[in-house]
């Protein structure tokens, strides 16, 4: 087809074309919107909020029991779509879809609940005889800037709580797999979401910055440090919730069931192919346990199948490009050269990285001082656990960490000291329920997710003295 003498709508729809990162197959398009579109958007969502911030607790609880139901009903569709626009193996797709549905409850529950409080003034002697009725109110309208690797659960988490809030939503998801987004958007009015209430958007980078500079009340971001910063810039005043990854540590000291912290490693590592925020990067393990961990670690690591996501046998899937495969790369290569050894993997055909495993790693090598998103452990061992907590706390990051032990005083110990977001224990760093706070310090992030604490920084506190 000559796109050059097609109509503007036609060139347009193709502006985004969604490929399987597995295959190379075209999955989709979307259309990529304009500056003027994303005005328009946001000016319908305003006057959508206006109408709905006087909606009832139950009503934003059916609302969003009922998008529930019809993501269930279409659970299959849904997992197909993540499965073939991101490369999430079947069944990791199929579980991001029944959290969603579990995310969305839990936020339809926390509606209900979502109370201010009252208290008197007269709290010293001469205050005045007075109340202060203290309530949450809806910020207005919220935009949701998604990522790939979570295309489904991660919506839900700012959609759920934001909804719950009494506010009405535009999102932006990544372009990589906006799919899924759509077919959820879509949905929203299936549920008997009031009109313009929830509406989409696709593109890029450009996209999202005409969204943060648009008249919006609040901006969830998931995403990286750089786009975060840029967007945060282009925002101005609005208040920002952000995700912005992590460089996540696991330890393993000589107490830990060294098996259990073997498949944890390799299970939170290799789901998704790696390319998880809160994914375990870098092992801590203690010296005098670092021989049994390792082959303990290798052992689980030969059982990773990856190929083809769409086979229900396979464990890993592709990362989400070839440039993505190459970076990754690229860090092993470099890491190799300051002296890393390469236990596992270490290859790559095409998208598909093998599952890796490094050891001798030095500080300073990519694989530890900066995020990989993709398949790669990198070992460091160590026998101070304090200078390993002051290792890690030198990065940029802090988003979470875990920890296998059972000794109860080196967990307070190593909580106290280590500047993260949440740590924890017997766990990897990658352990995450949906009603409860989560999220990092530093360049990790702003704000914190999890549907309460995510209702009430999407709403305003207001006060009325009498």
């Amino acid at each position: 087809m000559n796109t050059t003498s097609a109509t503007p709508a036609v060139r347009r729809a193709l502006d985004l074309r969604v490929l399987n990162p597995f295959s190379g197959a075209l999955v989709g398009s979307v259309a990529q919107a304009t500056p003027d579109e994303v005005l328009t958007t946001v000016a319908r969502a305003r006057i959508a909020a206006a109408e709905f911030r006087t909606s009832t607790p139950a009503q934003r609880r059916a609302i969003l029991d009922s998008l529930a139901s019809l993501i269930a009903r279409d659970a299959e569709t849904l997992a197909q779509t993540i499965c073939a626009e991101m490369g999430k193996t079947i069944t990791e797709a199929r579980a991001e879809v029944r959290r969603a549905q579990n995310t969305l409850r839990l936020s339809g529950d926390a509606a209900t609940f979502l109370d201010g409080e009252v208290l008197h003034c007269a709290i010293v002697s001469g205050g005045a005889d007075r109340q202060a009725v203290v309530t949450l109110r809806p910020v207005g309208v919220v935009a949701a800037i998604t990522p790939f690797n979570y295309p489904l659960n991660l919506l839900c988490h700012k959609l759920g709580p934001a909804i719950g809030a009494g506010n009405a939503v535009v999102v932006k998801p990544s372009p990589k797999a906006p799919l899924a987004a759509d077919h959820l958007v879509r949905l929203c009015a299936e549920a008997g979401f009031p009109r313009d209430l929830v509406q989409i958007l696709h593109g890029g980078a450009e996209p999202a910055l005409d969204l943060a500079r648009a008249p919006i009340d609040l901006l969830s971001v998931t995403g990286g440090p750089a786009a975060g910063l840029a967007l945060k810039h282009a925002s101005g005043l609005v208040r920002c919730l952000m995700e912005l990854g992590g460089n996540d540590p696991l330890f393993v000291l000589p107490d830990a069931d060294l098996a259990a912290a073997a498949t944890t490693a390799a299970g939170h590592r290799y789901e998704i192919a790696g390319q998880s925020c809160a994914a375990v990067k870098k092992l801590y393990v203690h010296e005098s346990v670092q021989d049994a961990f390792t082959e303990a670690l290798l052992s689980r690591v030969a059982t990773v199948r990856h190929g083809d996501p769409a086979q229900p046998d396979t464990v890993m899937g592709p990362v989400i490009d070839l440039a993505a495969a190459e970076q990754v790369m690229e860090r092993v290569a470099a890491s190799v050269t300051m002296g890393a050894r390469v236990l596992a993997g270490g290859t790559c055909d095409g998208t598909l990285v093998a599952p890796t495993v490094l050891d001798r790693v030095v500080l300073d090598a990519p694989v530890i001082a900066t995020e990989t998103f993709g398949p790669v452990l990198a070992i460091r061992g160590f026998h101070d656990i304090d200078a390993a907590v002051d290792e890690v706390n030198t990065s940029a990051y802090g988003l979470q960490a875990g920890i296998f032990t059972n000794d109860h005083a080196m967990i307070r110990r190593v909580g106290r000291r280590l500047q993260v977001g949440g740590l924890m224990v017997n766990e990897g760093p990658d352990f995450r329920a949906e009603h409860v706070p989560f999220g990092g310090i530093k360049t990790s992030g702003l704000g914190r997710e999890g549907v309460r604490i995510t209702m009430r920084e999407m709403s305003e506190t207001h006060v009325i003295i009498d």
